[in-house]
């Protein structure tokens, strides 16, 4: 029940920024964000991601790192986009776990897969809401009995020009997914995240 909320949630805020993006682009003054960089107008980017764990995940677990890459897929006019993004992130596991020497929490290895919305209210600054699945690529070394998940990710952001085929993207973000281990809301994987990524 919680997921069927967490993905009406989403499509509910795609719809409305569908909808603000219609009406902002019926309007003889709308704001032009990056131009495309692409003869389709798909922009692509190749970034580094870091985040810090919330919640109960942040018990067991420090910080993570990894990378992912993004196609920008442009809807209304320079406005409005449906994103694809796919990834790879190394959440390290907390050493000597409660003062206990060699209590240590293996890493967790995940390759989330999103697909969502980006939208540009005023020129380079966008709202990003995306959602798709988390793989769990070790769940047997985490004592996990799922090795799948719904992940969903709402991000705030900015995407400058640094020349006339370039850009960077800078976004941050709450990350979070369903149990990995049925009944075990510490194997719920959520926290803050930082996107920082090259566009061409």
């Amino acid at each position: 029940m919680k997921n069927l909320f967490k993905v009406s949630a989403l499509a509910l805020a795609f719809a409305g920024l569908a909808f603000g993006a219609k009406a902002q682009t019926s309007t003889p003054t709308t704001t032009t964000t990056t131009s495309t960089t692409t003869k389709s107008g798909i922009r692509y980017s190749i970034g580094v991601d870091a985040g810090i764990p919330l919640g109960d995940f942040k018990d067991n677990y420090k910080w993570n790192l990894g990378g992912s890459v993004q196609a920008d897929i442009p809807v209304l006019s320079n406005q409005l986009f449906v994103t694809v993004n796919a990834g790879y992130n190394n959440i390290f596991g907390k050493k000597d776990i409660g003062g206990v020497q060699g209590l240590d929490q293996t890493d967790f290895h995940l390759i989330p897969v999103k697909a969502g919305l980006k939208y540009f209210p005023i020129s380079n600054f966008y709202v990003q809401g995306e959602a798709g699945a988390a793989f769990l690529l070790n769940k047997s070394d985490v004592g996990a009995n799922k090795s799948t998940a719904f992940v969903y990710a709402p991000q705030v952001g900015v995407q400058f020009p640094v020349s006339a085929s370039s850009f960077i993207d800078a976004g941050i973000r709450y990350e979070a997914t369903t149990k990995y281990a049925t009944g075990v809301d510490a194997s719920k994987v959520n926290f803050i995240g930082l996107r920082v990524a090259y566009g061409f």
